[in-house]
């Protein structure tokens, strides 16, 4: 597969990928300022969930470094503002706000006492981050592997592979990862609307990596699952709610529905991370309201009245009911997901890596 990383750290500078401009361009995009991180996570340049919080990790790097401030109180102030303006770029995805919660957490500690050593930390913290995703990522892959059959038919919602994570991917990666097993799968890549992050970005990772497809559109979801043989729907999350209610890119209810319709297994796949035990239910999730331009455009031409009005919710929440597990590095999380995602989350937290405390060809079901 060729290798576009979809964020960089170099020389004090953050070079993201620009996932607006692909298929048909490859442009790296330099942030230098907070700012600069803020505009790339709300314009999109940089989307998914875990690539939006590892970004927003060096984000915070970013303002430790450019502030001339001398006073190790004034640094701390200096980047809690900073991750107040990331926090603001977009709302519903909580691995934002669970990266930013993650570095303001390493200022506690007692023996940064000089501004050197706040920097070194901010940044260390957010390599850290980089790195633990793409091994959550692989481990989330390594645990489904046991969920699919040795011929498997998906269904994929939006885009959840390298594009949207540090690298690997989440769902996207489950779907890698039973090619790389041997197993025969097809892929149905739904488009995706508005913004065609099916069409323009799983379709250009899964040719690169080789694995057959073809796009449908979102409306066609129902019949294709009554007629095509699917026998997996993965999908990945921007906020787990702590009952398993789950935020994903809008569209995602609607496969839910069709998929219990018809006894097909609904796999949500993403980190511990993504799960908000401080968010009771789905009702709890703020949802992202984005620009009507995304509707009424398409490459900057009119498609609708020019007095139209729009609602566009970037995304919804599929009820916990729906979802037959819940796949975490962790391991894979069943109902009743009030318990099993705090069993989850508690597994994580007590482990510094992905591996650690595990035996090989262990997995833990929650």
């Amino acid at each position: 597969m060729s290798h576009y990383p979809t964020l960089e750290w170099k020389n004090n500078t953050l070079i993201l990928l620009d996932q607006r401009k692909l298929p048909f361009e490859i442009i790296m995009v330099e942030c230098r300022s907070v700012n600069d991180v803020a505009e790339a996570i709300r314009n999109m340049t940089v989307r998914g969930a875990p690539a939006i919080g590892a970004t927003a990790a060096y984000g915070m790097a970013i303002a430790a470094n450019n502030t001339s401030v001398k006073e190790p109180y004034r640094l701390h102030e200096d980047i809690k503002m900073a991750g107040q303006v990331l926090i603001a770029a977009r709302p519903t995805a909580v691995n934002l706000s669970w990266a930013v919660r993650r570095i303001l957490n390493r200022l506690h500690d007692p023996l940064l006492e000089d501004t050197l050593a706040i920097r070194s930390a901010v940044l260390a913290e957010a390599h850290a981050i980089a790195v633990e995703d793409v091994e959550v990522n692989r481990q989330i892959a390594k645990n489904a592997l046991e969920l699919l059959p040795d011929q498997v038919t998906f269904i994929h919602h939006c885009n959840t592979g390298a594009l949207a994570t540090v690298d690997y991917g989440t769902a996207l990666g489950v779907i890698r990862a039973a090619h790389e097993n041997g197993k025969k799968v097809f892929v149905y890549v739904d488009e995706t609307r508005p913004r065609m992050q099916g069409a323009r970005l799983t379709a250009w990772e899964l040719e690169q990596l080789g694995i057959p497809y073809k796009i449908i559109v979102d409306g066609a979801s129902g019949f294709v699952i009554k007629n095509c043989g699917v026998n997996a729907v993965t999908v990945g999350c921007d906020r787990v709610a702590a009952n398993g209610d789950t935020a994903n890119k809008v569209g995602t209810y609607n496969l839910a529905l069709v998929a219990h319709a018809h006894g097909v297994p609904f796999y949500v796949v993403g980190p511990t991370s993504t799960v908000d035990l401080e968010t009771p239910t789905g009702a709890d999730i703020p949802i992202e309201e984005r620009p009507a331009e995304e509707i009424t455009h398409i490459n900057g031409q009119w498609i609708a009245p020019h007095k139209a009005q729009v609602f566009n919710p970037a995304f919804d929440v599929t009820p916990a009911e729906y979802i037959t597990a819940i796949i975490t590095e962790a391991g894979i999380c069943f109902p009743p997901y009030t318990e099993s995602l705090r069993k989850a989350v508690q597994s994580r937290s007590q482990s510094a890596s992905p591996d650690r405390n595990r035996t090989p060809g262990s997995l833990h079901h929650f």
